[in-house]
């Protein structure tokens, strides 16, 4: 049947309803794709230009240079010398085991240098550079550079690397760098990005390592086009980065020389400290090690001498060992006493070589006893039954107190590893460590500084200046940073009378100039230079009763470790104390034969800023002083040599 002419006309409607309701979808759609397609080439097409060249351009981080360290006279110490290196990038790399293949037929690497390399590409980003190996020759870096085209992602560099000019002489001072581990960076917690650059190098240990912050400096940037395959083909821009700091130390390296000369292949430790300032003029550790060798990575059997070394050369001893610092202690018991009003100079006690208390024998080192004897005498011959006395009428928390005001028992903020605080101890300490109640016997002891009395070398140098000029002296290690001078000078006095300073800096005075001083073999005969000083001997071991009815055994009959360690400080000129000296030796036995002798030398030397008249030294020892000096200069490195060698 024909659709009527009704039906055709509501056909007709139905359909425009529809045509016109895909049509305006259909435009309403192109709209959209229109207002993208504006968006994406408009508006975001600076986005999206950046994206697409960075298929092709990287950026590269360029490491700074690492800040340099001086002496006090400007004499360097540590800097940066230019190395060959060859790296791999393994995103650029593609088949890395390809690409390994082929330049190890250029260049020599060992299978450990391959080990390390993929081990540093599993843990860094693909984009950063591994070293594959440093310190290659002129030569190979030629023959990698000829084969680049067939080498995607290796890449032959001139970097930075670490050197200590003087080898082993301030090794324990300024310490060395090494590559950043994983240990390093768990330590750390720093988000440097240069940490994240295989092989970058960081301080480990010394100052290297306290202020390596400083050092470090702040990374620069270079952005790089590359080909397909990573290679680059041109650097389209570069930022320069930061340099670290120059440091400059209060170390005198002629004076360091000499010291590390002048302990040979003695367990010792020096240091030389500044009475007006507590600068730092030299701390010496012997024996010592050569820090280039942990630069370049020292190789296994070297680090075991070092390690199996009973002078345990790795050890930074003028701050990191605390030894009993045995009668060089006694200036601190004597000024507690005199504080307190507890005794005066004149008042005297009796040494009959020992003294009872609490049914236990404390011996004097002199079998026979000294007799009456005063301040003064104490001091002078070292008799250990007048402190005794003293300890029990002043008790251990007026000695603790005096301890800790001279610089003991504190650990000094020096830039070096390993630090210590060493112990002064009292009642509350012993109760809280050792769950014991403390003794009379204890005080007796430490009296002495013996018992649980311990101090590093620094410490009792620090005491030492201190007591010489009355100052509460810290002591400095850096003179200036890029030239900015860093010393403080704002110490205030001590809280000590300074007449009972000088009782006891004169009683010092004669255990080095008078005849019954314990130190007078090493006096120094020399008007402008004489000095102060005080001997120790440091008892490492326990002296039986059945041994001293027999006889005690002599330092040189024993085993090198169960002998005495010997101690000495000293300050000069006497009358106007500029510096002040600690000299440590391990198992060397007495002080005043072990110890004073090379403190005197050292005191000589810093004073004169070389080697000093012979007239200086008493007559009968003036041959013996020269042909000493000769051996000494032959040990010692000449530095203007090495200077002109750097330059």
């Amino acid at each position: 049947m024909k659709p009527t002419t009704k039906s055709q006309q509501k056909i007709w409607q139905r359909f425009s309803r529809r045509s016109l309701l895909i049509g305006g979808v259909q435009l309403g759609f192109a709209g959209l794709l229109g207002l993208r397609m504006r968006q994406l080439q408009i508006k975001e097409a600076d986005q999206f230009r950046l994206l697409a060249e960075e298929n092709r351009i990287n950026v590269r981080l360029i490491p700074p240079e690492r800040g340099e360290i001086y002496d006090l006279n400007g004499f360097v110490l540590a800097e940066n010398e230019p190395t060959y290196r060859i790296t791999i990038v393994q995103e650029d790399a593609g088949d890395v085991d390809k690409v390994l293949e082929k330049i190890r037929l250029l260049i020599e690497l060992s299978d450990d240098d391959i080990a390390r390399a993929r081990s540093e590409m599993k843990r860094s980003a693909p984009f950063l550079p591994v070293t594959l190996r440093d310190r290659v020759t002129r030569a190979e870096i030629e023959r990698v550079a000829e084969n680049a085209p067939s080498l995607p992602g290796i890449t032959p560099e001139v970097g930075l690397s670490r050197i200590y000019p003087l080898n082993d002489i301030f090794s324990h001072v300024v310490g060395y760098v090494g590559p950043v581990s994983s240990r390093d960076l768990e330590r750390r917690q720093d988000d440097d990005p240069l940490l994240r650059i295989p092989r970058f190098q960081i301080g480990k240990v010394g100052i290297e390592s306290k202020l390596e912050n400083g050092l470090r400096g702040r990374a620069g940037a270079r952005q790089v086009e590359v080909n397909a395959v990573g290679r680059v083909m041109r650097e389209l821009d570069r930022r320069e980065g930061t340099a670290g700091q120059k440091l400059q130390l209060t170390v005198d390296a002629n004076l360091q020389s000499y010291i590390k000369a002048r302990l040979g292949e003695e367990s010792a430790s020096v240091v030389v400290m500044d009475c007006k300032t507590g600068a730092l003029r030299a701390i010496a550790s012997a024996p010592s090690y050569d820090p280039n060798k942990f630069v370049r990575g020292i190789s296994y059997n070297d680090y075991n001498e070092l390690r199996d070394n009973d002078h345990r050369p790795l050890a930074s001893k003028t701050v990191q060992d605390a030894y009993p610092p045995g009668s060089t202690f006694k200036m601190v018991t004597v000024l507690a006493a005199l504080e307190n009003g507890t005794i005066t100079p004149e008042d005297t006690f009796f040494c009959p070589g020992h003294l009872d208390v609490s049914n236990r024998r404390f011996h004097c080192w002199k079998g026979g006893g000294h007799g009456k004897v005063d301040l003064v005498t104490s001091l002078k011959e070292s008799c250990d039954v007048y402190y005794y006395e003293l300890a029990l009428q002043v008790g251990i928390e007026r000695i603790a107190d005096m301890a800790r005001r001279l610089g003991l028992g504190e650990k000094h903020a020096v830039p070096m590893s390993a630090v210590s605080s060493g112990l002064i101890p009292d009642k509350d300490w012993k109760f809280a460590n050792r769950g014991a109640n403390w003794l009379i016997g204890d005080t007796v002891v430490a009296a002495i500084g013996q018992g649980y009395v311990s101090a590093s070398p620094l410490q009792l140098a620090v005491m030492t200046a201190r007591l010489a000029s009355g100052l509460a002296l810290d002591p400095q290690l850096i003179r200036a940073e890029n030239g900015q001078t860093k010393l403080r000078t704002d110490f205030t006095e001590l809280d000590i009378d300074p007449k009972h300073l000088k009782i006891v800096r004169d009683a010092m005075f004669s255990v080095t100039n008078d005849r019954k001083g314990t130190a007078y073999s090493s006096r120094i005969i020399a008007d402008n230079a004489r000095m102060a000083g005080k001997t120790g001997t440091s008892q490492v071991r326990n002296i039986s009763e059945a041994e001293r009815r027999s006889g005690v055994i002599k330092n040189e009959d024993l085993p090198w470790e169960r002998r005495d360690h010997a101690l000495f400080v000293n300050f000069a000129p006497a009358d106007d104390p500029e510096i002040a000296v600690c000299v440590v030796v391990e198992h060397g036995g007495g002080g005043s034969a072990a110890a004073a002798p090379i403190a005197r030398d050292i005191t000589l030397q810093a004073l004169y800023e070389g080697d000093p008249p012979l007239d200086a030294y008493p007559p009968k020892d003036r041959e013996r002083i020269a042909k000493q000096q000769r051996e000494i200069r032959a040990k010692m490195p000449d530095l203007n040599a090495v200077r002109k060698a750097r330059v």
